[in-house]
C-alpha cells in the first residue's frame, strides 16, 4: 500500500513554506513541482516534498481555505535516539515561531517534559514534543487530527472507521481523559491516541473547549490507488457528502476531506508534455471521482 500523504493548499506560498520546512526539518528535499494550466483558480501549481521520511504534496491554488489547528503535525524528539532531542526540539520551536502564533506555550505538561504547540507564519500547526521512548518508535512527523465543537467525542468512532476502512491498519495507543484523571467531565473523550495505516502513522484526539475551527480542505490526505477497482472502494466508504466530490477529493462523515488518486497519475504529470499535462488536467477537472482509463485516454491522444 502507498503512504497516506498529506495535502497542503496554499494561496501563493506553497514553494517558501517549503524550502522553510525543509531548512529545519533534516532529511527533507522537494521531489518535484507541477504545473496545471487553466484550473478554476487559474495556473496552479503542485509540489510534492518530503519531510524527514514523510511525503506530502503542496498546491498554490488560490486564497480559498485557511490552515487551523484541526490538522497538525506532530515532531516527536525522542531522547532514545537523539542524545540532543531536548535542545533540538528548542531550536526547531525557536525558527517555527517567529512570525507565528503560540497554540500551547513550550513547556512542562503532564505527558511531556517538553512541549509545545505552534501556528507557523504560513499557518500549518506543530506540536514540538519530547517524546517518552517507551514502547514502539514512532515516526518524527506524526499527522494528528483534532475533533472539535460538534465533532467532539467522536474522535474514537473516526479511529475505528479508518482502521477498518484500511488494510493493514491497526490501533497504537489510546488514552481517554478518564484515564488522566478519574473527575474529568469528559468521560470518554480521547485525549490522544495514534494508528497505523500501513507504514504510515497518524494521531487523533477530541478537543474540549470553544473552539471556532473544524476540518477544511486547507488539509487533506491523499491515499494512491494501483487500480480502478481500489479508487471504487475507497470512494465508496470515505465519501460522505455528494456536494464536496470533485476532481478525485471527497469529505468522509466526520468532515475530513480525501484525495483518492491513481498513482499513475504522478507518472503522467511528472513524465508528461505539455500538451499532455494540459489534456490530462482538463479531464479531471470534469471527474468527480477518478476515471483511470478516461486519463489515459487524455495521456494517451495524438498531438
Amino acid at each position: 500500500m502507498h503512504p497516506i500523504i498529506p495535502h497542503l493548499w496554499f494561496s501563493h506560498q506553497a514553494k517558501e513554506a517549503i524550502d522553510f520546512y525543509c531548512s529545519i526539518i533534516p532529511d527533507s528535499h522537494i521531489v518535484y513541482s507541477v504545473r496545471l494550466p487553466d484550473t478554476p483558480s487559474g495556473d496552479a501549481e503542485v509540489f510534492s516534498f518530503v519531510l524527514s521520511g514523510q511525503p506530502f504534496m503542496a498546491i498554490n491554488a488560490g486564497p480559498y481555505f485557511q490552515f487551523n489547528p484541526s490538522v497538525s503535525f506532530f515532531l516527536n524528539f525522542d531522547p532514545s535516539r537523539d542524545d540532543r532531542a531536548q535542545a533540538h526540539l528548542e531550536q526547531t520551536w525557536s525558527v517555527l515561531s517567529a512570525g507565528g502564533k503560540v497554540l500551547m506555550p513550550l513547556g512542562e505538561y503532564p505527558f511531556s517534559k517538553c512541549y509545545g504547540w505552534i501556528a507557523d507564519r504560513f499557518g500549518v500547526s506543530w506540536q514540538l514534543i519530547l517524546s517518552d521512548p517507551v514502547g514502539d518508535p514512532r515516526p518524527f512527523i506524526v499527522p494528528c487530527l483534532l475533533f472539535t465543537r460538534e465533532r467532539f467525542g467522536q474522535a474514537e468512532a473516526a479511529l475505528r472507521f479508518y482502521v477498518s476502512v484500511f488494510s493493514q491498519a491497526r490501533v497504537g495507543r489510546l488514552v481517554h481523559y478518564h484515564d488522566m484523571d478519574a473527575s474529568s467531565p469528559f468521560a470518554h473523550a480521547l485525549a490522544y491516541a495514534d494508528f497505523q495505516i500501513h507504514e504510515t502513522w497518524m494521531a487523533i484526539m477530541d478537543g474540549p473547549g470553544d473552539h471556532a475551527f473544524t476540518f477544511n480542505e486547507a488539509i487533506s490526505f491523499v491515499v494512491n490507488c494501483d487500480t480502478q477497482a481500489e479508487i471504487d472502494a475507497y470512494w465508496q466508504q470515505l465519501s460522505a457528502v455528494p456536494e464536496a466530490e470533485q476532481c478525485g477529493w471527497c469529505k468522509d462523515s466526520f468532515g475530513l476531506s480525501w484525495q483518492i488518486v491513481p498513482a499513475v497519475l504522478e507518472e503522467m504529470m511528472t513524465r508528461g508534455t505539455a500538451a499532455q499535462i494540459s489534456r490530462v488536467t482538463r479531464a479531471f477537472l470534469q471527474m468527480k471521482k477518478f476515471d483511470i482509463a478516461g486519463l489515459q485516454r487524455a495521456y494517451a491522444m495524438e498531438k
